[in-house]
């Protein structure tokens, strides 16, 4: 829960409901997930389980959604010994999928369960939107070389061996020439799609956004 910050500071707050149930109806919570049921629906996450992590969502965030900029400082402390705050920045984008510039817990909720829970192809559609920067429904060069440039900032100058800087260029010609299957200069979903199921080497490279997660 350390990864998601809140968008306000912290407030004190009388004695902890019993229930998750109890803590929707409190009417000093500025924003209010959904019925358990309906997160319960749209997840692969138990009642219980979602009842612990919004215990813990409201622990850390009382307002209940989490903004970008402490989203950033959260996460580059999980990376210390590189430059998080461009992936931190794409990340964000991937989680707020309504694009209002806040991560609510049924953001957080439904990105968690495609990551950790999600099939193979739910997981590789969360991946496309992560690497579709504008969200046109095409990644470009460009995009997937904006990512690439990202994680290794972020891994900073500590892995073994020590990376050139033309690396992650490197890896997006050899993504884009698998990948790019009709040679327009964008992948479009069902390129990824096929070409990450059909190649191991893709399959572990594009675990590496699991990874950093």
């Amino acid at each position: 829960m350390k990864l998601l910050p809140c968008s306000a500071a912290k407030t004190s707050s009388p004695a902890i409901p019993n229930s998750v149930e109890d803590e929707l109806e409190m009417a000093t919570v500025r924003h209010r997930p959904e019925a358990l049921e309906l997160l319960e629906a749209q997840s692969k996450f138990t009642k219980k389980e979602l009842q612990i992590l919004y215990r813990g969502f409201k622990n850390e965030c009382p307002s209940g959604v989490v903004n970008e900029e402490t989203f950033k400082e959260i996460y580059s402390q999980f990376f210390p010994q590189g430059d998080s705050t461009t992936y931190a920045h794409f990340l964000f984008n991937a989680f707020d999928t309504d694009h209002n510039g806040a991560v609510s817990f049924e953001d957080f909720i439904k990105g968690l369960s495609i990551l950790l829970r999600g099939t193979v192809q739910e997981k590789l559609n969360w991946a496309f939107n992560l690497y579709d920067i504008n969200k046109d429904g095409y990644i470009t060069k460009e995009e997937m070389l904006d990512i690439m440039k990202a994680i290794y900032d972020m891994m900073g100058k500590c892995t073994y061996p020590v990376l050139k800087e033309d690396a992650p260029r490197q890896h997006v010609e050899t993504f884009f020439q698998k990948m790019d299957k009709n040679k327009d200069g964008v992948v479009t979903i069902d390129e990824f799609i096929e070409s990450c199921q059909k190649d191991e080497n893709i399959m572990r490279s594009m675990q590496l956004f699991e990874n950093v997660i």
